[in-house]
């Protein structure tokens, strides 16, 4: 995409930082191809009489649809303050997630399906923090360590539309070099 000349008058150390950036529609994005790697897809949730089946998308959804997004994330090291952020298309909303009963439960808060709330999570011996805001869901890790992992959470499909699901990006906060992002999906939902 372009060219880069870096030259130096001095016979010392140098330092720099170059930042390349451009603007593209975000379901043509294609992913990053770094040692930090991102796959995101997106799965239909369809009942069947042995239970429920995730289906990839192959044809358009409908609203009222259940959906659940699946990011596998792949380090080739360990890694600190690491920042995972997933947008998510405007017709979707966070589904219903089993809450787990905590010790410092008020009653309220004390287990049942009471939607996506933001909290600490522990998955097979990896601690993060996830948030779910109106576009995006952001998981925030002090260590990943080396090795893959599977993110899901569900989502509801609640509009009609054709729209851009966005992409996940992530990136380590104090070395912004490791990063990554998954690909751009498009979605069609019809009325």
């Amino acid at each position: 995409m372009g060219e880069v000349t870096v030259t130096t008058s001095g016979t010392g150390t140098a330092w720099g930082a170059l930042y390349w950036q451009y603007f593209e529609d975000m379901d043509r994005v294609t992913p990053a191809a770094t040692p930090l790697r991102l796959e995101k897809k997106l799965f239909r949730e369809v009942n069947t009489p042995s239970g429920p089946v995730l289906e990839p998308l192959s044809a358009a959804l409908a609203t009222g649809d259940k959906l659940v997004a699946r990011i596998v994330v792949t380090c080739d090291r360990d890694l600190e303050f690491v920042h995972m952020k997933d947008l998510r298309a405007s017709t979707l909303e966070p589904g219903q997630q089993e809450v787990q009963p905590s010790r410092w439960a008020t009653g309220r808060e004390s287990g049942g399906s009471s939607g996506q709330l933001s909290g600490y999570r522990y998955q097979d011996g990896l601690g993060y923090y996830q948030s779910m805001t109106d576009q995006a869901a952001g998981f925030f890790f002090d260590r990943l360590p080396k090795g893959t992992y599977v993110f899901e959470y569900p989502l509801k499909v609640n509009a009609a539309g054709d729209c851009s699901n966005g992409i996940t990006v992530i990136q380590c906060h104090y070395a912004p070099e490791f990063s990554a992002h998954s690909e751009g999906v498009r979605i069609r939902i019809s009325p």
